[in-house]
C-alpha cells in the first residue's frame, strides 16, 4: 500500500480529512493479508510540512472535547502489523519528522530537512517523540530537535539514527518502493515475528501518546497557541 502525501500547493501541509483517510488506510493494511508493507511518501521538494495551521486553528476555536484526528492516525501508526517504510526528499517538518520514527525504515534525499517547531507553536512533542527520539539519540540531539526546534540536515538525522539511508532526490521515490516490495515479498509470519521482536511491545509507547495529548490538547486551545497559529498564518 502506498500512502502519498499529494497537496504540493500546500508543501503538503495534512488536513483532518487526511488524518481520517491515512488512518482508514493503515486499517485496512492490518486486516488485508494481500497487504504486505506501507509506504509513505511526499512529492518532489516536500514530504510534508506537517499539521495544516488553519484546520489546526479552526480545532482549537471549536471548543471540541473530541481528539483531533491527528491522535487517531499516530495510534495506529504505533499499532500497524505490517512493515512500515518511507521516502523523504525536501521538508519534513512537525509530524513530518515524528512519523519515521515508527517506520521500519527511512530513505532521505541529500537535500531534506527534519524540524520540529512544537515549542515555537506553543505546542508539545507528540507520537510518542518525547520517548522514542531520546532513545534513539541522547537527550542533547533531543532536545534540540524537540524543545529547541533545531533543524536536521539529512547527515545529521542519518547520523541521530531518525533515517536509515541517503540516496540523491530522484532517488527517493523508486528506492523506497523497490524496499516495500522487497519486504512485502518476504515469508509474511516470520515478517511479522522478526518486526514485533525488533520493535518489541507498544504498550509504553501508547501510554506516552495518551500523556502527550493530554498536555497536546491543552496546549492547542491556549491562547498562546491561537497568538502562534495566527501569526504563522499572516506570514
Amino acid at each position: 500500500m502506498v500512502i502519498r502525501f499529494n497537496r504540493p500547493e500546500k508543501k503538503n501541509a495534512i488536513t483532518s480529512a487526511m488524518y481520517d483517510r491515512m488512518t482508514a488506510a493503515l486499517d485496512e493494511a492490518n486486516s488485508t493479508p494481500e497487504i504486505r508493507a506501507v509506504a509513505f511518501i511526499g512529492t518532489e521538494g516536500c514530504f510534508s510540512a506537517g499539521n495544516d495551521m488553519a484546520d489546526f486553528l479552526s480545532y482549537a476555536m471549536s471548543g471540541s472535547t473530541e481528539p483531533p484526528e491527528a491522535a487517531k492516525f499516530i495510534k495506529a501508526l504505533a499499532k500497524a502489523e505490517k512493515p512500515l517504510v518511507s521516502g523523504v526528499d525536501g521538508l519534513a517538518i512537525g509530524i513530518g519528522t515524528t512519523i519515521h520514527l515508527h517506520c521500519d525504515m527511512t530513505v532521505a534525499s541529500s537535500r531534506s530537512l527534519f524540524k520540529t517547531p512544537f515549542v515555537d507553536l506553543a505546542l508539545v512533542p507528540e507520537a510518542a517523540s518525547s520517548l522514542l527520539v531520546p532513545k534513539i539519540m541522547g537527550h542533547q540531539r533531543a532536545f534540540a530537535l524537540l524543545v529547541s526546534g533545531e533543524a536536521f540536515s539529512a547527515q545529521a538525522a542519518l547520523d541521530a539514527g531518525l533515517i536509515w539511508k541517503i540516496v540523491e532526490p530522484r532517488d527517493v521515490e523508486p528506492h523506497t518502493l523497490a524496499l516495500a516490495a522487497s519486504l512485502a515479498a518476504k515469508p509474511p509470519q516470520a515478517l511479522k515475528i522478526a518486526r514485533d521482536l525488533v520493535k518489541g511491545p507498544r504498550d509504553e509507547i501508547l501510554a506516552r501518546m495518551d500523556e502527550e495529548l493530554v498536555h497536546f490538547s491543552a496546549q492547542l486551545r491556549s491562547a498562546e497557541a491561537r497568538a502562534a497559529f495566527e501569526a504563522f498564518l499572516r506570514r
